[in-house]
């Protein structure tokens, strides 16, 4: 029986929400493939490990080379259907090869800590990327649940959803580190938050009002 590629989503943060079964697989995993931060959190003395970073090609090839000999388990943060590594993955190996432990994502956790619901909200990327115009702009009754990077942050962001004719009265709600000590969730105006500081590598939830 072919070796499975095991895609462990670890959770938002906090190794509080990383579920059992990932847990499991991550802790008996002879290769081990993940970020550095969540290699220096999970790793253990005895896994033969390698971080992922911009150079994605080099940790592709590592799981190719050692797919042969067993399982590679490859962690990730947050859930690994919600923009993370699993589309290299499944353009680089047949998506027969890969097993899914899905988790908690950021973007379900700063909803939740709303207390609002998110399946009817357009969830979207600004990390390493700009939506369409047409996906942000604004209709009635729309909640945006964003994610965010250093160069699209809570003050460009609520910049280019007033422009496409949000009120800046619109709610925003700015949620950072999430499930970590110091989080940090905070609700305003988008034209507040087009003129405070910026908040970089986080989420962001917007409405007319939740």
């Amino acid at each position: 029986m072919q070796n499975k590629i095991i895609v462990a989503g670890i959770g938002p943060g906090d190794k509080s929400y990383t579920t059992p079964a990932a847990l499991q697989k991550i802790r008996s995993a002879k290769f081990l493939v993940a970020g550095r931060r969540a290699l220096r959190d999970f790793s253990g003395s005895n896994q033969i490990t390698f971080p992922i970073t911009a150079d994605t090609d080099s940790a592709i090839n590592f799981i190719r080379k050692n797919l042969s000999e067993d399982e590679v388990v490859v962690a990730v943060s947050g859930d690994p259907g919600y923009y993370s590594i699993l589309d290299l993955l499944r353009k680089n190996f047949d998506p027969s090869t890969i097993e899914v432990i899905p988790s908690v994502s950021s973007m379900q956790l700063a909803f939740a800590r709303l207390s609002l619901p998110h399946h009817s909200a357009t969830l979207l990327s600004f990390h390493g990327r700009r939506p369409s115009d047409e996906d942000l702009k604004f209709a009635p009754g729309k909640i945006l649940g964003l994610l965010t990077d250093a160069k699209y942050n809570s003050t460009s962001i609520s910049e280019i959803l007033i422009g496409l004719n949000w009120s800046k009265k619109s709610k925003i709600a700015i949620c950072e580190k999430l499930s970590y000590p110091d989080e940090k969730i905070f609700i305003t105006t988008l034209e507040n938050a087009a003129k405070q500081d910026p908040v970089k590598n986080c989420i962001l939830i917007a409405g007319e009002n939740f």
